[in-house]
């Protein structure tokens, strides 16, 4: 193998299951050393494992890679600092930071409570922050790095009962942007992936996704029935490419990531417009141009049913 990542150092949230352990595992397969982060909750964020890192560790060494384990959570500033500081601590610097860790608690809006609202932000949203914070400092000073996060479909174009996720990823995706601006200039870069594969997050274990969803009457994921034979680890050579010298001008872009296929994501830019020259609308004119051509043939996600 090429070892595209040779010396590298990288960090992994959420690498002990699922995608994130396939892009750890391949990192490693390419030269770097890694830190597994993940404390091995389950898939709502409930409970701990601290053997699922460990797991992956053991994994990466026993083929000849270099890996430790970090159990701390995402979830709070000082765990962002501390994951940081373990990969400082045990291999000399930090290269590379990828943001997978995430959880589910799907409900429709009218019946989420404030609990799966807060925690999911925490993990994806916040989680994304405290890491790429702490690690940001670090590459500003060192004039290098690389930042890939993961937003989803479910943010990007929107999934029924996922209005914590979907803004969570939502968030992700704008703050990608962001964070490419802000460092950039430092020879940064700061890419984001979508991905489509089968994890338990989506139909591996009970309660999960699928099956809240089916159980409560939310319309299924598009595209779920064939997440099946998406395989998790696909998602991995384009992360490492874009973890790699190669991508150093590539900077705020989002990519769909899934089977055999790479998409470049569109940018949102706007598609049509209305003028009013005296520069203020009045209702009688306004509707009229609206319906007529700003908002003609748009489509309605989700029509109203009709009783019966």
């Amino acid at each position: 193998m090429a070892e595209m990542l040779n010396g590298k150092v990288a960090i992994i949230t959420g690498s002990g299951r699922g995608v994130g352990r396939g892009i750890a595992k391949f990192m490693a397969a390419e030269g770097a050393s890694v830190v597994i982060v993940d404390p091995g909750v389950n898939v709502d964020g409930s409970g701990a494992d601290q053997s699922v890192a460990q797991q992956v560790v053991d994994e990466i060494k026993a083929e000849g890679g270099n890996a430790v384990a970090c159990m701390e959570s995402v979830t709070e500033m000082e765990g962002g600092e501390k994951i940081v500081q373990a990969a400082v601590d045990n291999f000399g610097k930090l290269d590379i930071v990828v943001t997978c860790a995430g959880i589910l608690r799907d409900r429709m809006i009218f019946n989420m409570s404030e609990q799966e609202w807060d925690d999911v932000i925490a993990v994806h949203l916040k989680g994304t922050f405290t890491v790429v914070k702490n690690a940001s400092i670090l590459f500003r000073q060192q004039r290098s790095g690389r930042i890939i996060t993961f937003t989803s479909e479910s943010g990007l174009m929107g999934n029924s009962g996922q209005a914590n996720y979907g803004a969570a990823k939502s968030g992700i995706a704008g703050f990608t942007k962001v964070v490419a601006k802000d460092l950039g200039r430092y020879g940064v870069t700061v890419n984001s992936i979508a991905p489509r594969a089968s994890t338990r997050m989506i139909a591996d274990i009970p309660g999960s996704a699928s099956e809240i969803r089916a159980r409560s009457g939310v319309a299924p994921i598009a595209g779920e029935e064939d997440l099946a034979n998406l395989d998790p680890d696909h998602i991995a050579p384009f992360v490492a490419y874009l973890a790699s010298d190669f991508a150093d001008n590539v900077n705020g872009q989002t990519f769909l990531v899934y089977g055999d296929t790479i998409s470049l994501v569109s940018q949102p830019r706007p598609e049509r417009a209305i003028y009013e020259p005296s520069g203020t609308w009045d209702m009688d004119k306004l509707s009229q141009m609206a319906r007529d051509v700003l908002t003609k043939d748009i489509p309605n996600p989700a029509p109203a049913r009709e009783q019966g």
